[in-house]
């Protein structure tokens, strides 16, 4: 078993880990039989999971939790017991990728539109030529009630023989796949990591650093694509308020 130190969290639970026991715990559960998964809640996941009894469970059931999300590494501090600190998937991603250069893993990634993936690969290799990326592919939409092509989905994972399989389908769609298939394609360690393939094809900018840190990457996001983002940020998240008045220990 691995040590994660999972502690109560306003409605679920949340491992409480820094980026860099996270990545630890990564190289020993791909190192471990069986065929893991990591879930990263944000604000967003943390709201749907509220309504959403089969993506709680499916999140609870996690052999990782990790905090991609600074409002609730903030309601930590307020609610039970302090979250060590955010881990960023768009961060984090790039310690996946230099555990697998440094262990020599092989990466798969799988999901998001056919062209953002493209440019998301090409960036990955440019930037980590060494990287065994062995293959990378966007299934088509709905594919995941098809049985064809789901098997055909889950035929070509298997076969890529790869050790970190990626998952970027958005949320709840890439917890339920994983959590529905992690067995039939059999990867030592699947991650969901939603929009984290926007960043590395360059199609979303990070925020500044000092937004990153006050808990504004949220807002800077919303910036660059207010129509779409409205209703996530300021109907669906501003239940989290509402959830830690009702969850909340202190």
């Amino acid at each position: 078993m691995v040590d994660t130190h999972r502690i109560k969290f306003l409605n679920t639970y949340i491992d409480n880990l820094t980026a860099s026991e996270a990545k630890d715990c990564v190289d020993k559960l791909i190192q471990m039989p069986g065929n893991h998964y990591v879930v990263t809640p944000n604000t967003d996941i943390v709201v749907k999971m509220n309504d959403d009894a089969k993506l709680k469970e499916i999140c609870e059931k996690a052999d990782l939790i990790l905090t991609d999300g600074q409002i609730i590494v903030k309601l930590s501090h307020k609610y039970g017991e302090p979250i060590k600190e955010r881990v960023c998937m768009t961060d984090f991603v790039w310690e996946v990728f230099n555990l697998a250069i440094e262990k020599k893993y092989k990466v798969f990634l799988f999901g998001g539109k056919e062209d953002v993936l493209s440019k998301a690969t090409k960036n990955v290799k440019a930037r980590l030529p060494e990287l065994n990326i062995v293959d990378s592919y966007s299934p088509p939409f709905g594919f995941e009630k098809d049985e064809r092509m789901l098997k055909a989905a889950n035929d070509r994972i298997k076969n890529s023989n790869a050790d970190i399989l990626i998952v970027f389908l958005g949320c709840p769609k890439q917890e339920k796949f994983i959590a529905q298939n992690k067995d039939k394609y059999q990867i030592p360690i699947s991650f969901t990591m939603g929009g984290c393939v926007d960043f590395l094809a360059g199609q979303v900018k990070r925020a500044p650093k000092w937004m990153q840190n006050v808990g504004l990457e949220w807002f800077y996001r919303f910036m660059q694509e207010p129509k779409r983002m409205f209703k996530r940020y300021f109907v669906d998240d501003l239940k989290i308020f509402a959830i830690a008045k009702k969850n909340g220990n202190r």
